[in-house]
Formats: structure tokens, sequence, C-alpha cells
């Protein structure tokens, strides 16, 4: 698993950027050199082909006459490039690979969280069209249909968490609105060994984030200590 480089604030928007999704169709060609030269070494050919290297591996880019990566395979190629160039992860920092769990009440998306690009293995509750919600008088009634049970959903989502790795989640809401809180109430109970690795809960506006900006948000959780933690 590869870690995020430690990056200056402009070459870690660079390094998101060619990790967002949908692929942005902003990424400036000036911006890309800038972040391999600080992080690689970068030779401009007389033809104006840039040959990078980094980490024993290389790159041969022929940037176009236009001022962003315009083409998503060129976005892919340099994606691609980082993941292998990444040293991987030893000793005390591949104590801190994790779990990401970002869930409410219409899925559950499963993150690598320290993989930059990684793709989260979804789960979605009993149905798409019967998404499962919690409410104190609803008296097992969700839109006019039965109410699935907890484990219809909590279960395979606890299933993909096997292993011994940490556990972030993030989720929105509050109380019972709450997937997240619901989750985590579920597994105290039901799965008490998983439930020990939970290492902290984030509420967060998930609509307006990228994949690569939770993350993102997932790294900088542990940076700061966790210190969002669960007693």
């Amino acid at each position: 698993m590869n870690a995020a480089p430690a990056l200056a604030s402009a070459h870690l928007r660079t390094y998101n950027t060619i990790f967002q999704h949908p692929i942005s169709h902003n990424l400036e060609w000036r911006a890309v050199r800038s972040l391999f030269e600080s992080i690689g070494n970068v030779n401009e050919a007389a033809n104006g082909k840039l040959k990078i290297t980094r980490n024993g591996q290389s790159l041969v880019l022929n940037p176009s006459g236009t001022k962003d990566v315009a083409e998503a395979d060129e976005v892919m190629e340099l994606r691609h490039f980082l993941e292998r160039s990444e040293p991987a992860a030893t000793g005390e920092e591949a104590k801190t690979e994790h779990w990401l769990l970002v869930i409410d009440h219409q899925e559950a998306r499963i993150f690598r969280s320290q993989m930059h690009g990684s793709l989260p293995q979804v789960i979605l509750p009993h149905a798409p069209e019967d998404y499962f919600r919690h409410a104190h008088n609803s008296k097992g009634t969700s839109r006019g249909k039965e109410k699935p049970e907890p484990n219809s959903f909590f279960e395979p989502v606890a299933k993909a968490l096997s292993g011994e790795l940490a556990i972030l989640v993030f989720g929105t809401g509050t109380g019972t609105s709450s997937e997240m809180e619901q989750f985590v109430t579920w597994a105290k109970s039901h799965r008490p060994a998983l439930a020990k690795r939970i290492v902290g809960t984030l509420t967060i506006d998930e609509h307006h984030l990228t994949e690569s900006q939770l993350l993102a948000k997932a790294r900088e959780f542990y940076a700061a200590g966790a210190s969002e933690s669960l007693s």
C-alpha cells in the first residue's frame, strides 16, 4: 500500500487533481512538471519530451502545445506512474494503514485510505429502492415497505472490514438519522472485535467531496492523531 508523499500545498493540489474522480480537465502541464520536479528527476530532451525518474521508475511525457492535460489517457498515465513509483510503506508507516468506511442510508463505500486512486468496494442496503432508515416511530416500515433488518446492510459491511486494520468511519447526519452512528452502535453489540478497531468517526458533507478528497480527509484525521477517536 502506498502513502501519499509529503508535499507543499500547491504540489499536493496537483497530486490530488491527478487522482480526482471523475477525471479533472483543469490539470495544467506547468503544474504537473513542477510536481514531478519536486518528487523526482525531470530531464528535457531536444525534441521537447520529458523523462521523469522516481524511485527506479521512469515515464516519458510528450506535453502538447495546450495549457492543460487534455486527454483522460494522459491523466491515467500520470496516475499509474505515481502509484507504481511511490515507495511501499514499511516499519512504522505500515502501522498507519487502515480502512475508511463512508456510509449513509444509500450505500457503504470501503477504501484502503492510504492509497490514492483506490476504488471503493460498494455495499448497498437491503435493496436500492428500499433504503434502510432509522426512526423511533417508524413501526418497522420505511417508504411504505417493511423495514429491513440492520444485519442485511451492516453484516456485509462488517465482513468486508475483515482483518486487523484500524477503521475510520465517515457519515452524514446525527443521531437516528446517521447511518454512521447506527453502524458503530450495531458493531459494539454484534461485532465487538470489529468495534474495537474503529478508531474514529467524522460527520461530513460527502455529496460535495470527491473520493480523493475523502481520502485526503482521512489522512488529515490520522495526521492530527485521530483526535476524535472513540473511547
